[in-house]
C-alpha cells in the first residue's frame, strides 16, 4: 500500500506542477477586480478565467494524470482510459441527471450532486487508479478474432466505462448519504464554540482528498444551517469577534503554516535534488501565500508522505481553535491568502486581524518542526527524498555508459521477461517488479553505471539511476516489449 500511494504521488506530480500558475493568475485577477471577480475589469476576467480553467477541472487533470503515472508503459491510451473513466460519473450522477433519473425537478436533487463536477478531485483519484489497474491487468488481452479490433489497450477504455458505471449506479446511493451525514455532524459541532471550530478545521482538510469537505463547508461558510459565515462577514452583518471565526484560523494556515512546511520539505530533500524541489516548493509556497490555493503543496506530500497530511490537518484545526477562542477574525471569498487577508482588513467587522500574522509565524515554525522531525524520524519519501542514493560505486573502466547499452545489461541481469513483471521510474529511479528477487544477482548490477540498488522485498528491487532514469527506462521497456512479443 506504501509503494501504491508513493507512485500516486509521483503520478500527480505532473497536473500539481500546473496549479500553482493557474492560482496566480487568479489572484492578480481577484486582486485587480475583488468585487467584481471580473465584472468591472477586462484583464481581471481574462486572468481569472484563464486560471479557473486549470482549477476548475482538477478531477479531470487527476485522472490523466493517476491513469498515465500509473500505467506500466506509460502508453498514451491510458490517459483517454482515465477520461472515459472520469466523464462517466461526471455526467450520470450530476445534479441535471439525477433529475431526470428520479423524475424530479432540479430544486429537489440533494445538494451533495451539486459537487459532482470537472473539479471532484475524489473522482479523478478513482477515476485514475481504476483505469491504471485495469491497463496494467487487460492491455495485453487478445480477443476472439471477431472482436480483435478491440484487444490490447483498445480494450481499456471499454472496460473503464463499464466498471464507471457500475460505480456511478452505487454512488447515486452511497454520495448524498455520506455527505448528508457530514452536513449533520458539521452542525453539531458548530454548537461546540472554539472547539467546534478547531473540529471544523480538522475535519476540512482530513477531507478534502476525498471532495467531501464541502458538506461541511456548507454548514459553516453559507447558509445551509443559518451560520452563513462568509456572507454575514462581508455583508457586516454579523458579530463581531465572534462572524469570521470558521474562516479566520486557514490564514495563518496558508499563508505561513503550509510555507513552513515547504521550507521543511526542501530542506529534507537529497542536494542533487534541491534544484528541482525548490522550483515545485517556492511555486506552490507563493500560491499559497498570496492566493489561498494550497492544492499544489498538499497533493505534493498528501500520499507520498500521508502522515504530514495528517499533522496538517491537526495543526489546521489547531489554528482555528486558538483564533476562534481569541476572537481574531477576518474573512475569505476566494481564500485565505493574502489578496483576501488585505481586502479584509476593511470590513468593520474583522476583529484584530493582525493578531492572526503573529499566529501565522507561530505556525510557520510549528510547521517546519513537525515536518522536519516527521520526515527524519518516519523516513517520509517527500518530493526530493525518494532519489535517497546509496554510495557510489567505483567506477570500473570497462563500464558501458549509454542508455541503450545500461538497459540491455539490466534487462540481462534482472532475468529477462521471465522474472520481470513491471518496469515503472520516478524521477531518478527504477522501479522494477519481479517474480523474485533472490535470483538476480546484486553485486553484478552494482557494478554497472547506477548509483545504487535497493532490495525492497521478495518481488521489488530499485535501481537508483540518476536524472537520466527516463531514457534508461525507456531503453528497457523497449528491450522487454520486444522480447515479449518475439515470445
Amino acid at each position: 500500500m506504501k509503494e501504491y500511494l508513493q507512485r500516486m504521488g509521483k503520478s500527480l506530480m505532473l497536473p500539481v506542477a500546473t496549479l500553482p500558475v493557474a492560482a496566480i493568475f487568479m489572484g492578480i485577477g481577484y486582486w485587480i477586480d475583488p468585487t467584481g471577480w471580473g465584472e468591472n475589469s477586462f484583464t481581471a476576467a481574462f486572468l481569472i478565467k484563464g486560471g479557473s480553467s486549470i482549477l476548475d477541472n482538477l478531477g479531470l487533470l487527476f485522472a490523466v494524470g493517476i491513469a498515465l503515472g500509473m500505467a506500466n508503459d506509460k502508453d498514451g491510451s491510458s490517459a483517454l482510459s482515465g477520461v472515459v473513466a472520469f466523464l462517466v460519473p461526471i455526467t450520470l450522477i450530476n445534479t441535471h441527471s439525477i433529475a431526470m433519473f428520479k423524475s424530479i425537478p432540479i430544486d429537489d436533487v440533494n445538494i451533495a450532486f451539486s459537487k459532482i463536477n470537472n473539479g471532484n478531485v475524489f473522482l479523478g483519484i478513482v477515476a485514475g487508479a481504476i483505469s491504471s489497474s485495469l491497463y496494467n491487468r487487460y492491455a495485453q488481452v487478445k480477443l476472439p478474432m471477431a472482436l480483435s479490433f478491440f484487444s490490447g489497450r483498445r480494450l481499456i477504455p471499454i472496460l473503464s466505462a463499464i466498471v464507471m458505471l457500475v460505480f456511478s449506479f452505487i454512488m447515486i446511493y452511497v454520495w448524498p448519504l455520506v455527505f448528508d451525514n457530514l452536513v449533520t455532524l458539521g452542525k453539531g459541532i458548530s454548537a461546540l464554540g472554539p472547539l467546534g471550530a478547531g473540529l471544523y478545521g480538522f475535519f476540512n482538510r482530513l477531507l478534502i482528498p476525498t471532495g467531501l469537505h464541502h458538506a461541511l463547508n456548507n454548514v459553516f461558510w453559507f447558509n445551509l444551517a443559518d451560520i452563513n459565515d462568509i456572507g454575514k462577514f462581508w455583508s457586516n452583518a454579523g458579530v463581531k469577534g465572534v462572524t469570521g471565526m470558521y474562516q479566520a484560523g486557514f490564514f495563518p494556515i496558508m499563508m505561513f503554516g503550509l510555507p513552513g512546511g515547504a521550507l521543511a520539505i526542501y530542506n529534507a530533500a537529497h542536494p542533487n535534488n534541491k534544484k528541482t524541489v525548490a522550483s515545485l516548493m517556492i511555486a506552490a509556497a507563493f500560491a499559497s501565500f498570496f492566493t489561498g490555493v494550497t492544492e499544489p503543496l498538499e497533493f505534493s506530500f498528501m500520499f507520498v508522505a500521508w502522515p504530514l497530511y495528517l499533522f496538517h490537518a491537526i495543526l489546521t484545526g489547531l489554528s482555528l481553535f486558538i483564533a476562534s477562542m481569541m476572537h481574531w477574525t477576518a474573512g475569505f471569498n476566494f481564500s485565505a491568502g493574502l489578496i483576501d487577508f488585505v481586502l479584509s482588513l476593511r470590513v468593520p467587522i474583522a476583529n484584530h486581524p493582525f493578531m492572526l500574522i503573529g499566529l501565522g509565524i507561530c505556525m510557520f515554525i510549528l510547521y517546519y518542526i513537525t515536518f522536519t522531525v516527521a520526515i527524519n524520524k518516519f523516513n517520509l519519501l517527500t518530493p526530493g527524498r525518494e532519489s535517497e542514493e546509496s554510495e557510489q560505486n567505483e567506477v570500473e573502466a570497462n563500464r558501458e555508459s549509454t542508455a541503450e547499452s545500461l538497459a540491455l545489461n539490466l534487462y540481462t541481469l534482472l532475468g529477462g521477461t521471465e522474472n520481470i513483471l513491471r518496469i515503472a521510474n520516478c524521477t531518478t529511479r527504477l522501479r522494477i517488479t519481479v517474480k523474485s528477487t533472490a535470483s538476480i544477482d546484486v553485486e553484478q548490477i552494482k557494478r554497472l553505471s547506477i548509483l545504487g540498488i535497493r532490495v525492497i522485498s521478495d518481488t521489488s528491487i530499485q535501481i537508483i539511476i540518476g536524472t537520466e532514469v527516463q531514457f534508461v527506462a525507456d531503453a528497457l521497456h523497449a528491450i522487454y516489449d520486444k522480447a515479449k512479443t518475439s515470445l
